[in-house]
């Protein structure tokens, strides 16, 4: 548990066991993991790719979004200057002094593009999945769906519909969801958030991944990521949706650990286990 911008954030930190990624001069990144907004924790990334990437050398940082998980929640401060806020305090807390490996699952990924946007120096790279920078188009999406998730669970019975239909962890994460919306103002602020502007997002000048399902509604942000960030890789999987992450975690990794070595020069060799 690590104090940082005034509250409480549940964090993991992952050493590398052996040295560090081949193929650079200077320091290695600390690979960062962050993860999405309401019904996700740090958990989507911790079983996913957390730990290759500290095999293959990677120090690697993980930590529950305020309101969410075990970090402290907070009634107010859900804008996005806050998660960014969080993420920077975070890192003076661990004295994470070098480059950064940004890795963002949905929102996370918009929290990345916000750091990056206020400290490109220190961003080596980015990695989304299923997420887009904090444009009007991608904050228009996320404020519509947040105000369903708010509609949808105070209702008699949705939590044991989702239950029956996707299992018990999917209901016990609708409940949480549930008590967050309840007992902070995130459905309110989070939409209402101050954006960087479009010089300050297109001045990030690392080398960008995104996924996209390509069942999923978020790939219609693609053309615009490309159109701000040239430099981005988009890639589309097909038939998968938003939860690309948790439902094909292999070839995650194995198209983040190509990205690594052919647009970022870090030899790294992909673990072939989870």
């Amino acid at each position: 548990m690590v104090r940082a911008n005034g509250i409480t954030l549940h964090t993991q930190r992952l050493d590398p066991p052996g040295p560090a990624v081949d193929g650079r001069t200077g320091p290695t990144p600390t690979a960062v993991l962050i993860h999405g907004m309401a019904s996700d924790t740090m958990a989507s990334w911790y079983f996913t790719l957390a730990e290759p990437l500290s095999r293959a050398g990677f120090p690697t940082v993980l930590y529950d979004l305020r309101g969410h998980g075990r970090s402290e929640r907070p009634a107010t401060g859900y804008a996005l200057d806050d998660f960014v806020d969080d993420l920077a305090a975070l890192l003076d807390s661990l004295d994470v002094t070098g480059p950064l490996l940004l890795l963002g699952n949905s929102f996370g990924g918009t929290i990345a593009f916000g750091y990056a946007a206020r400290h490109p120096d220190r961003v080596a790279g980015i990695v989304t999945v299923e997420s887009g920078p904090p444009v009007p188009e991608w904050m228009r999406r996320v404020r519509e769906r947040l105000a369903r998730v708010a509609a949808r669970l105070p209702r008699a019975g949705a939590v044991t519909e989702i239950g029956a239909r996707r299992g018990r962890v999917a209901a016990q994460r609708a409940a949480e969801t549930q008590r967050m919306l309840t007992d902070t103002s995130l459905a309110q602020e989070l939409p209402a958030s101050p954006l960087p502007t479009a010089g300050a997002l297109a001045a990030i000048g690392c080398p960008v991944l995104c996924l996209y399902g390509g069942d999923s509604a978020v790939v219609e942000l693609a053309p615009t990521v490309r159109g701000l960030l040239p430099q981005t890789r988009v890639v589309v999987l097909p038939d998968q949706k938003h939860t690309v992450l948790i439902d094909r975690p292999e070839e995650v990794r194995r198209l983040v650990f190509a990205w690594l070595a052919e647009e970022c020069s870090l030899d790294v060799a992909q673990p072939t286990t989870a």
